[in-house]
């Protein structure tokens, strides 16, 4: 499901490497594909676009700090071995220094490393850990570039090289505190009425103090905060309507945090699987305070997914309706969610589900509702008019919206039949439904019976 918080977002690869997931997702095992359409394949490299290192002691080394690094390809059906990751350094001469990993052979100057990554995947995993720390003697400031180039074997021509000049690392000398949240591992399965610990800890690899931190939370519909800290206000969830209904919560707390020290909150954090969760999604982050600036940012904001084993029930429900030819009459339909869980695309936004609606045979829509959208295709009966209607991205127990089409009957037609399909915005079912058989209704505009 979708961030609420998110951090600084790479100029490329992840958005480049989330694209690739997609179009990945839908390729299969290549069956699809007429043999006389050639495939093509692309290989990327990942790295941060930014990495701040914090400046030396008076007559120290600096501290190191890791660099993720590794390649990926776009297309499953094809194979791709002997990763080659060539990490130019040189242009931070007098700024930085890097430690290479033993899969990187680096020229006699030291500046530059070919490095082995193996085999490539088609999601981004680092397969290269740089170290760098500030050259003895760079400023406050001071700033340098990395610069990298790839090729792997495989894909369409035998050859796969990444774009030129496609990644680059601006390396700046910094000064301050750097904190950073643990990682959660995200939970599937969880019971309903259960409760989890948010595995939440913040530890400062800065060069400095910080005096104080504060702490922002967000919790989607289906959990519930337990721990109540007087550091902190709560807010939610919105049962208005009109927002996506989440708790937002806010703390201030005025533990230093010391370099190289973590610290735990003043109890631990709770949070309640309630009834109604489904796909839940817990997000916090974590800012140094006293108007400090955090050194990196990467590591300030996590994202917790929680899973629960519950089910929701959507269903359909149509109409049966009369009238003379010439006539206008309402022949709309209406969506339920039975529950007992919701269904909220927090982290996508997409519709939480469309609706088909087929019309009714000699009919016309005159006046259709706003979430309504004409969606004949040519794969569609040219006589029957084809509407998809959205659902907001969020679904609530009993959610309950109607969608009053008007239609004119150009022609009686006995029993004509309209059909309501309700599907997610992508793919056919929804895995949470257990009754598939209410996700579809009829529309009868001059019944016989």
């Amino acid at each position: 499901m979708s961030s609420v918080s998110v951090g600084r977002v790479l100029r490329r690869g992840v958005c480049a490497g989330a694209v690739g997931a997609l179009v990945v997702a839908g390729l299969g095992n290549g069956a699809a594909f007429a043999a006389d359409v050639a495939q093509s394949d692309q290989l990327w490299i990942q790295a941060p676009y930014e990495q701040t290192v914090t400046v030396a002691p008076d007559g120290g080394a600096a501290q190191y700090r890791s660099l993720a690094l590794g390649l990926y390809h776009d297309n499953q059906n094809f194979t791709v071995t002997d990763g080659r990751l060539t990490v130019d350094a040189s242009g931070l001469a007098g700024v930085a220094e890097v430690a290479w990993p033993g899969n990187c052979t680096p020229n006699d100057a030291g500046t530059v490393a070919v490095c082995d990554t193996g085999d490539v995947p088609t999601r981004y995993s680092a397969q290269v850990q740089l170290k760098v720390r500030a050259a003895a003697g760079a400023s406050v400031g001071a700033q340098g570039a990395i610069e990298y180039s790839a090729e792997a074997t495989g894909g369409p021509d035998g050859t796969l090289v990444a774009p030129q000049g496609s990644a680059e690392t601006f390396v700046t000398v910094g000064s301050g505190p750097d904190l950073g949240v643990s990682a959660p591992q995200d939970v599937t399965g969880v019971e309903t009425g259960t409760s989890l610990t948010v595995p939440f800890s913040v530890t400062n690899t800065g060069n400095e103090t910080a005096h104080g931190f504060s702490v922002k939370m967000w919790a989607t519909y289906g959990l519930d905060v337990v721990t109540r800290y007087p550091q902190c206000t709560y807010t939610g969830p919105d049962d208005s309507g009109q927002y996506t209904p989440m708790t937002y919560v806010t703390c201030s707390f005025d533990t230093d945090v010391a370099p190289g020290a973590t610290v735990e909150l003043p109890e631990p954090l709770r949070l309640a699987v309630t009834d109604h969760a489904l796909y839940e999604r817990f997000d916090y982050e974590v800012q140094p305070g006293g108007g400090a600036t955090d050194l990196d940012g990467s590591d300030n904001n996590r994202t917790w997914r929680i899973d629960a084993d519950n089910t929701a029930d959507f269903a359909v429900r149509g109409t049966e309706v009369s009238g003379a030819a010439g006539d206008t009459v309402t022949a709309g339909f209406r969506f339920v969610n039975r529950g007992p869980a919701w269904v909220g695309n927090v982290s996508s936004g997409d519709p939480v589900a469309v609706i088909d609606y087929y019309l009714p045979e000699g009919t016309t829509a005159v006046s259709v509702p706003d979430t309504c959208r004409n969606a004949w295709t040519s794969g569609d009966d040219p006589a029957i008019g084809h509407y998809a209607c959205t659902l907001p991205m969020w679904a609530k127990p009993d959610l309950k919206v109607g969608f009053p089409f008007q239609l004119r009957i150009d022609r009686v037609v006995a029993d004509a039949t309209g059909r309501v399909v309700a599907r997610p915005d992508y793919g056919t079912s929804f895995a949470f439904d257990p009754n598939s058989r209410n996700n579809s209704a009829k529309v009868v505009v001059n019944p016989t019976a």
